[in-house]
This record gives C-alpha cells, structure tokens and sequence, in this order.
C-alpha cells in the first residue's frame, strides 16, 4: 500500500468513524427511551436510501475527466476541511464547548421522553429521529467516501474503510448500550480537519494545472504543516482565552 492510499484509509476511517459515533448516539437515545423496534426500522430505511444514492452518484463521478474531477474534490474538500479544522481549532482552544456524547445521549432521551406517550406497534417519532440522524451523518459518509474514492480510482478502498469505521463503531455501541463517551471524537475530528485540508489543497492544486515537488511525497510535507499551523491557532487561542480569565485578588491579612 503506497503512502497516499494509507492516507485515505485513515482519513476516511476516522472521519467515518466520527459519523457513525454520532448517529450511533441519536438511535440510541430514542431506541433506549421510546421504541428499539421503530429507531431500527428507521435505521434500515436510511441505509437502503443511501444505498440508492451511493448508486446512483458513483457512476457518474467516475465518467468525469480526472484533472476537473481533482479540481471539484479538491475544492469541496477544502470547504468541508476548513469548517472541521475552525470547529476543533475553537473548542481546542477553549473558545467553544467540546463535544460531549454522554451531554448530547441526555439532551436526545430527554427530547424523546417529552415527545409524548409510546404508542403500540408502530413509533413515528423514533422511526423519522433515526431515519433523519443516520441519512444525515450518512450523507457525509458517501461524500468522504466517493470523493476520495474517485480521485484515486480507489473507491473499493475508501468504502472498504469507511465500512470497518461504521461496523466497528456499531457494534460497540450496540454491545454496551450506551453513548460512546471515552472515544476521542474532539481529537479524531481535529485530526480529519487536517487531513481533509491537505488532501484539499493538494488535489486542487493538482486540477488547477500545478504540480506539487516530489508528487504523492509531498502530502508526507503538506498534512505536518498543516498540523503546526492548526495547533498554533490552538496554542494562540489557550493564551487569549486565560488571558481573559480575571484573576481574584488577594485577600488582605487580617488583624486581630
């Protein structure tokens, strides 16, 4: 396996990975609240849309010329990229809340348990709540999936581990039956950021007509830089945010 196929391997599965740790914490906070019968059947649902749309989608990304089809990939990668690396660069650097999936388990049981009595059979709200959590978190999947896939003539590889990601992720999750909190989703988000933004640039420039020193070597220089830049804009944003924490002042000795 050469060095960019490894990349795309880790890059897909981690960014799979922190899908399915998402969608994963949605079907289980209305199966565990309301209906398992109802959140799976939504589940299933979803996949078979998905299914139909992964059908329909990658014919066509695969009839289109390779430099335009680096060009497109590498600017939606940028853009998906970019908002994944903003999002952990805040919340490494103190600015936003990070996330927690036992906080967010809570908030989506406690929606489910106000949402009304569980009817017999049949639940519309944990079916459409799983249905909507896992098209939404799958929809990314496919673009991660057919994006990096079709731009290296790979997409067996990238499905291949973006299916271990899922599988993996859901069968923990189904064994334990509760949120997968100790997974370091903050981490593994900051590190997809990297790698969807290097791989973004590296693409798009690659369609634009450049070519990079070294070729496929080059990723081994872009994904470390980008690395330093992103943990600066961290280290910068600790500084600012403790620089505003105002300090209590000492308490005056007193006097007998």
């Amino acid at each position: 396996m050469s060095g960019t196929e490894l990349g795309l391997a880790i890059s897909v599965f981690l960014a799979c990975a922190v899908e399915a740790v998402e969608a994963l914490t949605i079907v289980l906070a209305v199966g565990i609240t309301r209906s398992w019968r109802s959140s799976l059947t939504g589940v299933g649902v979803a996949l078979i849309v998905l299914a139909a749309i992964t059908a329909a989608l990658g014919p066509a990304l695969t009839a289109i010329p390779i430099d335009t089809l680096r060009l497109v990939v590498g600017a939606l990668l940028l853009i998906f990229g970019l908002q994944w690396l903003r999002k952990a660069i805040l919340r490494g650097g103190g600015v936003k809340a990070q996330r927690d999936e036992r906080r967010a388990f809570e908030h989506g049981r406690e929606e489910a348990e106000h949402a009304g009595a569980v009817p017999p059979g049949f639940d519309p709200y944990s079916f459409t709540i799983s249905f909507k959590g896992v098209l939404l978190e799958g929809l990314e999947v496919i673009f991660i999936v057919l994006t990096f896939g079709a731009n290296q003539h790979n997409i067996g590889l990238a499905a291949a581990a973006a299916a271990l990601a899922v599988v993996l992720v859901a069968l923990t999750g189904l064994a334990v039956h509760r949120p997968l909190a100790r997974v370091p989703e903050n981490a593994m988000k900051f590190m997809v950021g990297v790698m969807l933004t290097s791989f973004g640039m590296f693409w798009g420039a690659e369609g634009a007509g450049a070519h990079w020193p070294g070729g496929d070597a080059a990723l081994l220089v872009l994904i470390p830089v980008t690395l330093l830049v992103a943990a600066a804009m961290v280290a910068a944003l600790r500084r600012r945010t403790s620089a505003r924490i105002p300090t209590r002042p000492a308490e005056a000795p007193s006097r007998a």
